[in-house]
């Protein structure tokens, strides 16, 4: 059992003693009628000599964030979701009993205040207070107030106390799903239909990455927490839903970093008759009206850069940007061999699994191109082996037509022209399960239902797949993860920690 600190102890017995007043330390419904932020907005213009003929109230309830206790009257600070006020109690407005309970109270303590509308001489829009109900009593206490949460670990740890005391930090909480709405608009003003496929699967299908296993004990069967939603959302282009999405988790048991979470979110969206220019164009569309509606600006300062979202964004293909970089051209017909020295030369480690031309070029733009694409970048064309799922070029059947959009040197988002031949995609599975006998564990499974599927006819059709998390980082201008996610994966705390 932890030991209580001496603050704990005080403010325990402070409860016993609201108890004693025939009160609940820990609250009933509480009807308010206001809120913080839209009281000091409303009055913030009004001249503080027309408060004297006014009578205006508001009922808010919330956290105490700071008092000033002085005799017989007081000044503190009630913060609710909407950001913070001042209120002012005096004994002569409330009356003994009910002050003498005020002064029972904590910073963190919750509490309802009814009162009257003023402003102070120095400005600020105060309640003042001529009903005070205590509503609940915290029993641990808040950081010191400058320093707050400065532990980072922590922070993202007990995201509870970091939500109280970091402004910015509820900031992003309230913008997400600002965001997630203004998506869900966007694309429902185009006609698509926002639908939710199986989160538990029996394949490894969908994307090339390490999954999650767990258990079905009433099946006895071993299942994976899907790694994308694609294949299910396809089988819904097959069945005549045309233009679908969905925004869920997904789950790749691969490590942890500023940019990734095992545990994160995904949107994908298919369009039937659309194709890889349909999705960059939506795909500017829909970042430019986030920008606009929800954020309000165009201009963003993210990893140490700064990105505008503004006008038409650049479009270049994989072996052209790689030829910028390094003077290669991958355009060219080339045998392994002669890529395997190139890769040599260049000190680029082949895995035995990579032994192929299109991983080489891969291989390539991640050393020396991924990280220079700062402004918004739509890179296009990629080798087929690296892309199992793509319909191939009709030019140049070596590449397919598949798009990543990258900014600030991140990826962002992937992109198809999408595969419908059922005995080619057939082909490109057991090319993948080669790749996997040569040790790729993030390679498919073959999936014979979704075979079976394309063969009663997929419609010509664009699709993509979006991190939603990366997203919010960047419209949140957050370097790291785990600020936009609320409750980041964390290595369990010693129980001699908590």
């Amino acid at each position: 059992m932890r030991e209580l600190t001496e603050q704990e102890l005080v403010r325990r017995e402070k409860a016993k003693d609201i108890k004693e007043m025939g009160l609940d330390p820990f609250g009933q419904r509480y009807d308010r009628d206001s809120f913080a932020q839209e009281v000091k907005e409303k009055y913030q213009d009004v001249e503080h000599d027309a408060f004297e003929n006014m009578t205006d109230t508001a009922k808010v309830a919330g956290r105490i964030m700071f008092i000033r206790k002085m005799g017989k009257a007081s000044f503190f600070s009630l913060k609710d979701k909407t950001g913070s006020i001042q209120i002012y109690i005096s004994i002569n407005d409330v009356g003994e009993e009910i002050y003498n309970l005020f002064k029972t109270a904590d910073l963190g303590d919750i509490v309802g205040v009814y009162g009257k509308i003023m402003k102070t001489k120095t400005g600020e829009v105060t309640i003042k207070c001529l009903e005070y109900t205590h509503l609940v009593k915290a029993l641990r206490p808040l950081p010191e107030k400058f320093h707050g949460l400065t532990d980072i670990e922590e922070r993202y740890r007990r995201r509870y106390v970091d939500l109280i005391m970091n402004d910015d930090a509820r900031k992003v909480a309230f913008l997400r799903p600002k965001i997630i709405r203004s998506i869900q608009n966007f694309l429902d003003k185009r006609g698509f239909v926002e639908v939710e496929t199986p989160v538990l699967t029996t394949l490894l299908t969908g994307a090339a990455a390490r999954p999650f296993v767990t258990h079905h004990n009433a099946q006895d069967l071993d299942m994976y927490l899907r790694i994308a939603l694609e294949l299910p959302l396809k089988r819904l282009l097959v069945g005549g839903m045309e233009s679908v999405y969905e925004i869920g988790r997904t789950f790749r048991n691969e490590g942890m970093d500023t940019r990734h979470n095992p545990e994160f979110t995904m949107m994908e969206v298919y369009q039937a008759y659309s194709d890889l220019e349909g999705m960059m164009d939506l795909t500017e569309n829909m970042f430019q009206t986030i920008a606009k509606e929800v954020v309000g600006k165009m201009d963003y300062h993210w990893y140490g850069h700064d990105i505008n979202l503004e006008g038409s964004w650049k479009r270049v293909s994989m072996v052209e940007a790689i030829k910028e970089q390094t003077g290669i051209d991958f355009k060219q017909e080339m045998t392994i061999e002669e890529a395997l020295k190139l890769a040599e030369e260049h000190k680029i480690e082949v895995q035995e699994h990579e032994k192929t031309v299109g991983h080489i070029i891969n291989l390539f733009f991640e050393k020396y191109v991924e990280e220079t694409l700062i402004q918004p970048t739509f890179l296009y064309g990629h080798p087929i082996e690296i892309s199992p799922l793509t319909k191939k070029n009709k030019e140049d059947p070596r590449f397919v037509d598949r798009f990543e959009l990258f900014i600030g040197g991140k990826e962002f988002a992937n992109a198809y022209t999408e595969l419908n031949d059922p005995d080619d995609q057939l082909e490109r599975f057991e090319e993948q399960l080669k790749e996997k006998d040569l040790g790729n564990e993030e390679a498919n499974d073959i999936d014979m239902d979704f075979i079976e599927a394309l063969e009663y006819g997929m419609p010509p059709a664009g699709g993509i797949g979006y991190g939603m998390d990366r997203l919010m980082m960047l419209f949140t201008e957050s370097d790291s993860i785990r600020d936009v996610i609320l409750f980041p994966t964390m290595k369990p705390l010693d129980k001699n920690q908590k």
